[in-house]
């Protein structure tokens, strides 16, 4: 079986300068299969406040020095003149732009009515936005060449946890931007998921007071990065999927819906609460439809040829 190779394709890592980061091993992984690597990070590092330093220049010396090609990027992901910047650069240097990785993101724990408005703040400009902008630069680009990849990174945070009321709700949104940019971007080419990290990076140990050292061995960021290769490649089978990736576990997050319970267009109020054991009953859960990304191009065919 040949090797999945990127030869001739470019990519933008955001998020890529982390000593122990994401990023980083994405960025390495790519440019190791022949990947041309544009290696972004604003150096403050997962507080996004420069208390734990980032240095794209350093991950793009490990790449030349493994015998790759990547250049570094010092731009904002939250801001969309800065993220077009972004994309502008790779087109400068290597003349195209095949994969968005958007890892970029920063960390601000705390109880839903403690937790400053500042860090709210940022928190969306960094994550939602930082994604909805970079995924915005390269799409015109992508279309017209008829090819792209963008990965998402989410997190199992958008299920709820505590102290990441906010942090969870922005990647839960970043969820629902890569299901909508999948329908736009199939008939392009461009396929887009979402990948749920479990890694002991940076942040891990950051926020984590360096807690929990004997993990670092069980999920090294090295494992999550051969997951994020993949939906990158023009191989790729999937778009618009969820994909939880750790310690080499590799899963796709299914959604859908029990088959519930029909109490007729009189419901009460009372009809729900005496049934609800049968309407959260699971073994009639159904999937959302694979197609559902097919089916919605026939449809926009299907007006377009009336």
């Amino acid at each position: 079986m040949n090797g999945m190779r990127f030869d001739g394709r470019v990519a933008i890592v955001t998020g890529a300068g982390a000593a122990a980061g994401l990023g980083r091993a994405h960025a390495r992984l790519l440019a190791r299969r022949g990947a041309k690597v544009v290696v972004n990070d604003l150096g403050t590092g997962p507080d996004g406040k420069g208390i734990e330093r980032a240095h794209a220049e350093w991950v793009v010396d490990e790449i030349r020095a493994d015998g790759g090609e990547a250049v570094a990027d010092t731009n904002s992901v939250a801001d969309e003149k800065s993220a077009e910047a972004i994309v502008q650069g790779a087109l400068d240097t290597y003349g195209r732009v095949d994969i968005l990785v958007n890892n970029a993101g920063i960390v601000r724990l705390g109880e839903f009515d403690a937790i400053s408005s500042d860090d709210i703040t940022q928190s969306i400009d960094v994550h939602l936005m930082g994604n909805i902008w970079m995924c915005r630069a390269v799409w015109p680009h992508m279309s017209e060449q008829g090819y792209g990849r963008i990965v998402n990174v989410t997190s199992i945070a958008m299920w709820g946890a505590r102290l990441t009321v906010i942090y969870g709700t922005v990647k839960a949104g970043i969820l629902g931007l890569t299901r909508g940019l999948a329908v736009e971007g199939a008939e392009h080419n461009i396929l887009v998921n979402t990948l749920a990290p479990r890694a002991n990076t940076t942040a891990f140990y950051y926020f984590n007071d360096n807690s929990a050292p004997a993990l670092k061995t069980d999920r090294p960021p090295e494992a999550v990065a051969p997951a994020v290769a993949y939906m990158c490649h023009e191989e790729c089978a999937l778009n618009g999927a969820y994909v939880a990736a750790g310690g080499g576990h590799v899963a796709v997050g299914v959604f859908g819906t029990t088959a519930g319970y029909d109490c007729g267009p009189e419901i009460t109020v009372e009809d729900v609460r005496d049934n609800i054991a049968a309407i959260k009953e699971t073994s009639g859960f159904s999937e959302f439809p694979e197609d559902l990304i097919h089916s919605k191009l026939a449809l926009k065919e299907q007006f377009v040829a009336q």
